[in-house]
């Protein structure tokens, strides 16, 4: 269940309604009888978000999932797809939700202050996947392909709503007072992010580490993990680094407190 505590435990990356989207509030979920179905092992850690929201979706009382994941397609090419298609059990109404979960580190060297959020090893950005949901995600649905696709369903297009749950965790700079780009959310700030060079400063080596794989980003850190030694951190982050991926890694300090930090390779 680290998953869906982990994941019911990530703040919006914005509150209410910004950027022209409006946030989805996730519906009381009874977790008392909620049983995680296995997810796929070699899913992509956004693809086991997903079956995580469904499974959390599909369990609640509020909601019925009318479809997941569907492929509008144009002859045999596909254009995109619409991650959830809602109905809302007492009002009726329907929703078309598209579910983001992304891991940024804020980094103030970028002048334009929203373009500061960037992914740990510089591939992608914040502005960028905003755009491209305003852009292409979201008018997907009224293309001529996503129409038909609703009307097959039975959904008509100008009954439906749009919103979208961007979730997220920000990484601030070592040693940087925590604040946030306005309007974000300050509560995604969940750790700071810092340089191999920095990290190998004696501050570091009296504490004990925990690299995490990918699908363990979305976990509250927790004490339940085999520690190790700065020595053996640093190797294992060290070989990361040459395949140019920036780890997360805990640090326990001395108070038993646990840290969450990325270590980027550039």
């Amino acid at each position: 269940m680290k998953h869906i505590h982990g994941f019911l435990a990530s703040p919006p990356l914005w509150k209410h309604e910004q950027f022209g989207l409006k946030q989805f509030v996730i519906p009381e979920i009874n977790l008392n009888t909620f049983r995680l179905q296995p997810i796929p092992e070699n899913l992509r850690l956004g693809h086991q978000v997903e079956h995580i929201l469904y499974q959390l979706l599909d369990h609640s009382e509020a909601c019925d999932v009318l479809a997941h994941n569907i492929q509008i397609k144009r002859g045999h090419d596909t254009l995109g797809e619409l991650d959830f298609l809602i109905r809302f059990r007492e009002s009726g109404h329907l929703l078309h939700l598209e579910l983001t979960y992304k891991f940024y580190i804020i980094d103030p060297s970028i002048s334009e202050p929203i373009h500061q959020l960037i992914g740990p090893n510089r591939k992608d950005a914040f502005f960028a996947k905003l755009e491209k949901t305003k852009q292409k995600q979201l008018p997907l649905l009224y293309t001529e392909e996503g129409i038909k696709t609703l009307q097959s369903l039975e959904i008509d297009p100008l009954q439906i709503e749009q919103q979208v749950l961007f979730l997220g965790q920000l990484f601030i700079p070592y040693k940087a007072t925590p604040s946030v780009i306005d309007p974000l959310n300050t509560d995604c700030i969940v750790g700071f992010w810092i340089q191999l060079s920095n990290f190998k400063s004696s501050v570091f080596k009296g504490y004990q580490y925990y690299i995490t794989q990918k699908k363990e980003w979305i976990h509250t850190p927790h004490h339940d993990v085999v520690w190790t030694s700065y020595q053996e951190a640093l190797s294992e982050i060290q070989a990361k680094h040459l395949q140019k991926r920036a780890p997360i890694v805990w640090i326990k300090k001395d108070d038993k407190t646990i840290d969450r930090c990325f270590i980027v390779w550039w």
